[in-house]
């Protein structure tokens, strides 16, 4: 389940490109108060995930990252959680009702709309990346996929240079790990994913820690010509959840092609 916001811009501002902490700063803003309060203080999966807000130029020749007040803008939250979806959608439908301000670090908007949507897993389908799926390769398997890195690194992040055994290897563990921990039952694994379509790498800077964090990903299309039972039930999880990591930091993020 997912909630698509329409954001009104309050001022003249620059888009900021490093918005994931401050952008998840503000979904646990909202959480304040609730069953969920606690769930920044959580180890492990979050089991939410965000989109950027899109798109992030401007309506005029103006430069890409600029935004002027009055200007429309959206952005996505979706996680398997219908309850925290539910006081989200709460919490974000009286902050527009007050038109009480959504500052996300230095930008600052105003919510227009609070929409429900519930995207579905059909038969056929096309899924893509609204942002950057992350994935890390652990030290431990360096040798197995004969990755040699330029440095001692614990890991490293995915990305074309690799195999591409490693990221299919990756993806489908991390997927089968956060659904075994949401739903509490064991499943066991068989292959996922059918057609990849690997569009381009990004590099995303993120403040973690008061630290500036460089996070390697990349963007895909997944085609698949037949899903039902299990597989089905793990992409609509995915759908729902994010692919690979840092998904409460909005990487993952991900939607059906139409």
């Amino acid at each position: 389940m997912r909630l698509l916001l329409k954001l009104r811009v309050a001022k003249d501002q620059v888009y900021d490109l490093k918005y994931h902490h401050k952008l998840q700063g503000f979904i646990y803003s909202l959480l304040d108060g609730t069953p969920y309060v606690k769930l920044h203080d959580k180890r492990g999966y979050k089991f939410f995930c965000f989109s950027n807000i899109f798109p992030p130029k401007g309506a005029k020749k103006e430069p890409s990252e600029s935004m002027k007040k009055g200007e429309l803008r959206q952005m996505l939250i979706s996680s398997p959680e219908v309850g925290l979806v539910n006081i989200l959608n709460e919490k974000l439908e009286q902050m527009g009702g007050e038109r009480s301000p959504v500052n996300i670090g230095e930008m600052s908007f105003v919510v227009e709309s609070v929409k429900p949507l519930e995207p579905m897993i059909c038969r056929s389908c096309r899924l893509i990346t609204g942002t950057p799926i992350v994935l890390r390769i652990p030290k431990e398997k360096f040798e197995k996929y004969g990755i040699v890195p330029p440095k001692d690194y614990d890991y490293v992040y995915w990305r074309k240079e690799w195999p591409f055994e490693p990221f299919v290897k990756q993806l489908e563990e991390n997927l089968f790990k956060k659904y075994r921990e949401f739903y509490g039952k064991s499943v066991e694994e068989f292959p996922i994913f059918e057609q990849f379509e690997f569009k381009k790498p990004v590099c995303n800077h993120v403040v973690l820690g008061g630290k500036e964090v460089k996070m390697l990903g990349s963007i895909w299309e997944f085609s698949f010509s037949y899903v039902d039972g299990e597989k089905r039930e793990l992409l609509q999880f995915g759908l729902d959840a994010g692919f690979g990591e840092e998904n409460s930091l909005g990487f993952g993020f991900m939607n059906v092609a139409r």
